[in-house]
């Protein structure tokens, strides 16, 4: 049986101060180890009282900048490591990763407005079952 959640909200653009704040919250349970940030900003999404949808859109949106911080956090760090030839890979994979994110996003936005995240949750489940499994038995 699903959640009784009140879902007031079907789009990401329509986003409260009130549930931005409330997702934001939730996004800080990703810094446990083994807590998906997604996960936790799309179920916050959902308690703040957005649908699946606009819930998943805006955990895209808020990953942007985290994803961003890291990428210039780890060029700062590590920024004597590159050569003049880097920039040409460094901008083909950049415009790589942006194409296949997009057409990601885009098709896992049309499977949340259809489905449930049942599927994500047993899988969740069995795979960290499994990975128990090796580290304590095998």
């Amino acid at each position: 049986e699903a959640l009784p959640l009140r879902s007031a909200t079907a789009d990401a653009g329509a986003v409260s101060w009130r549930q931005a704040l409330l997702i934001g919250f939730a996004q800080c349970l990703a810094l446990w180890p083994g807590f998906s940030r997604s996960a936790a900003t799309i179920l916050g999404g959902m308690c703040a009282g957005l649908n699946r949808r606009a819930a998943t859109e805006f955990s895209f949106f808020l990953a942007i900048p985290t994803m961003f911080a890291a990428t210039v956090d780890d060029l700062a760090k590590n920024y004597r490591w590159l050569e003049p030839g880097d920039l040409t890979w460094l901008s083909l994979s950049f415009a790589i990763s942006f194409l296949v994110a997009w057409a990601s996003v885009r098709w896992l936005l049309r499977y949340v407005s259809t489905h449930t995240f049942r599927s994500f949750a047993w899988y969740r489940l069995a795979f960290g079952l499994l990975i128990l499994f090796v580290m304590y038995v095998l």
